[in-house]
């Protein structure tokens, strides 16, 4: 029963998600050619502010739980597990005090309205995963301005998202290339929760019902781990041991 209702509410959120993308491409547009950077990006928070109100279409709800004081004027490196695409517009809206910047695949870059201009002029980092002559030289660079500015870098290390929640194995060149590029972070486990329930069902139609949870866990100094290894596996097991499937 609840997948039958399910595709009637599914074509009117892809409706209302079009929509909103499409609207904000000439508002992202705007603000960044006329007002600069700043305006750009208070522009790019209200669309995942947006996009969260489009998921609420589907019945579904957000928790965002931080119980630490994150020391603020020092970047982070913000490492999380990846179940969805709907991990993405949550995690940058809750974080937006912190200027939240994704690493992406470069495919993403061209074809998207508001998401592909996003990423090309909000500092993101665009990397082709079959091209370490791209990828590497992408990520030092990425790393040096999130140094620079003090801002945070959001990294899914799987690599791809999980289909069913499980966490993958975390790829570890582009944690390294971070943690020797930005040496003054903060690093911060996020563990996302039921984010790939949304698509339970494929991308039609979609899940309904479901509490996407974000738990963020105790920043760690970067400075204090002489053995990188042994961060990266904390970390890990950090995020891994509060999944819950």
């Amino acid at each position: 029963m609840l997948k039958l209702l399910s595709y009637p509410l599914s074509v009117i959120y892809y409706l209302f998600f079009g929509l909103t993308l499409l609207v904000f491409h000439p508002i992202q547009w705007f603000c960044f050619n006329v007002f600069g950077k700043k305006t750009h990006q208070q522009s790019v928070y209200i669309l995942q502010f947006c996009l969260m109100r489009c998921a609420n279409i589907l019945g579904t709800r957000f928790s965002f739980i931080n119980e630490h004081n994150i020391e603020p004027n020092r970047p982070l490196i913000i490492v999380a597990n990846h179940q969805s695409l709907h991990d993405i517009y949550p995690l940058t809206w809750y974080m937006r005090k912190r200027n939240p910047k994704f690493i992406s695949k470069i495919e993403l870059g061209k074809g998207i309205p508001s998401v592909s201009y996003n990423l090309r002029h909000g500092g993101a980092a665009l990397i082709d995963r079959k091209n370490p002559r791209q990828s590497l030289p992408a990520l030092m660079k990425f790393g040096e301005f999130i140094e620079e500015n003090n801002y945070a870098a959001v990294i899914f290390p799987e690599g791809t998202r999980s289909k069913d929640g499980t966490v993958k194995p975390f790829q570890r060149k582009g944690l390294e290339i971070l943690f020797k590029k930005i040496p003054s972070a903060l690093i911060v486990p996020v563990s996302i929760n039921n984010s790939w329930k949304m698509l339970r069902y494929g991308k039609f139609p979609m899940g309904l019902g479901n509490h996407l949870k974000f738990t963020v866990h105790k920043p760690i100094d970067l400075a204090i781990f002489v053995n990188k290894e042994d961060l990266i596996e904390t970390v890990e097991s950090t995020i891994k041991n509060h999944i819950k499937n």
